[in-house]
């Protein structure tokens, strides 16, 4: 799987300044880091599901980003990451496509995973039938414990939404938990840094980040189309002080180990087998 990596590879890298002339790696008014994590998600999910690919080449699976969902019993809206969706009835011409996403977001790939990349068929970003699979990506970077409500909430808004449309679609929810003891916000810190003293926020792990991964644990899963969950949910855990030094994958304790319920190779896996069996016929 090659999603992680891309993604800590990304964040290694400062985004465009800030009205202070700041460039972070990660800041939670930006949404890049929720766009290239689900970029990584859908790449392993082609590479793990033929009967996705076949679709792509088929021209019967479309990409759609930032795409409004609406709840039909509610009429709750909700716009999800990215999403995968039959190609809807307005046949105007692509608007880009999954791989030219790559340079868009300033995504960098190693040679294997260029490689693999130019092997899948093409993946258009269209307009936009009924969706198949719904991608939702959070981050907990820092405030662990604070931000815990709006997690939950956010989270599972977005598959009560997505199964709210289709009861058949394939809801993926990717939460990225921060391990680092300190963390620089762009928020307690909103003035030039350079010069500047600098406001860290400080956190007790690994407990902070054991409590996120015990709050994501209730967040509903649904193993058939009549119950109520996520069919997909993943965690990475990182370690990211977003001061410029490398951000790095956290493989040991506390992340989840090979096998476990969130570990993000279990979640591609059963993801593209739900997909092969799911949608078989489209």
């Amino acid at each position: 799987m090659y999603g992680p990596q891309i993604l800590v590879r990304f964040l290694s890298t400062p985004g465009p300044e800030d009205q202070w002339g700041n460039r972070w790696q990660y800041h939670s008014r930006s949404d890049r880091h929720s766009k290239v994590a689900c970029w990584g998600v859908v790449l392993d999910l082609m590479l793990s599901s033929r009967q996705l690919r076949q679709h792509v080449a088929a021209g019967k699976v479309v990409l759609g980003i930032n795409h409004q969902l609406t709840d039909f019993a509610t009429n709750r809206k909700k716009n999800l990451d990215l999403v995968l969706a039959r190609p809807g009835l307005d046949q105007s011409p692509s608007s880009g496509s999954f791989d030219q996403l790559v340079s868009k977001y300033g995504i960098v790939l190693d040679a294997e995973e260029k490689a693999l990349l130019e092997q899948l068929p093409g993946l258009p970003l269209a307009s936009l039938g009924a969706v198949v699979v719904a991608l939702e990506a959070k981050a907990c970077m820092t405030a662990h414990v604070k931000s815990l409500p709006r997690l939950y909430d956010e989270l599972n808004s977005s598959h009560l939404c997505v199964h709210g449309a289709s009861r058949r679609a394939l809801a993926i929810g990717f939460v990225q938990v921060n391990n680092a003891e300190e963390f620089l916000s762009p928020v307690k810190n909103n003035f030039k840094l350079a010069g500047a003293t600098l406001k860290w926020s400080r956190h007790r792990q690994p407990a902070d980040t054991l409590r996120v991964l015990a709050k994501v644990s209730e967040i509903p899963r649904r193993s058939a189309s009549s119950e109520v969950g996520f069919d997909g949910l993943g965690v990475v855990v990182l370690d990211a002080r977003n001061d410029g030094s490398p951000v790095t994958l956290v493989t040991d304790p506390p992340a989840p180990r090979p096998g476990d319920t969130f570990d993000y190779v279990s979640m591609i896996t059963r993801m593209a087998n739900e997909y092969d069996t799911t949608f078989t016929k489209i």
